[in-house]
């Protein structure tokens, strides 16, 4: 093995980091949300026994390194007036897939946008945005303005509408 492939090899190792105690105990202080608090990281340090501004550190450090996704607000949009939620499904051009998601995802009334693969023949969508609205008539105007957007990559859609609401949470450590 030559030194460059060696140098490599070490390289790609380093890319599995894991987290230390500190880390942990932080993730397990906010993985149900940060304290609704005036100063919620003071209020995570004051239970993690380290500085506001470690926390912050340490946080930025693992979203960086993608041990986190995000640190958001995720408002209850049933409680926000936004009754009527629709998957939309959209069958478009595989390699236009990626520009056309980011078209779409960008508008005010998509919550979340990714890509899925097609199961042929009975499911020819390939393309899944979330839309909110206070009513099915204004789902329905959203689906309108998001095909005029696609134009002729929108090979032809459908909108799934929610009939109840699940709990949604991610993975939890435990103390």
């Amino acid at each position: 093995m030559k030194a460059t492939e060696k140098l490599q090899t070490l390289d790609a190792a380093d890319d599995h980091e894991y987290i230390d105690a500190v880390d942990r105990r932080i993730i397990v202080a906010t993985q149900s949300g940060l304290p609704l608090v005036p100063r919620p990281y003071d209020a995570v340090a004051a239970e993690v026994g380290i500085s506001p501004a470690e926390v912050k550190r340490r946080m930025q450090a693992m979203l960086d390194r993608g041990i986190i996704r995000r640190i958001a607000a995720v408002p209850n949009h049933y409680r926000l007036g936004y009754q009527a939620n629709g998957m939309t499904v959209w069958d478009v051009p595989d390699d236009r897939i990626s520009d056309l998601g980011k078209m779409v995802g960008m508008l005010d009334f998509v919550s979340h946008c990714y890509h899925r693969p097609r199961h042929l023949p009975g499911w020819p969508y390939n393309l899944f945005a979330m839309v909110h609205a206070a009513s099915r008539d204004e789902v329905m105007q959203h689906v309108e303005h998001i095909s005029k957007l696609l134009g002729k990559h929108d090979r032809g859609h459908d909108v799934l509408y929610s009939s109840r609401i699940l709990k949604k949470t991610g993975m939890r450590l435990k103390d």
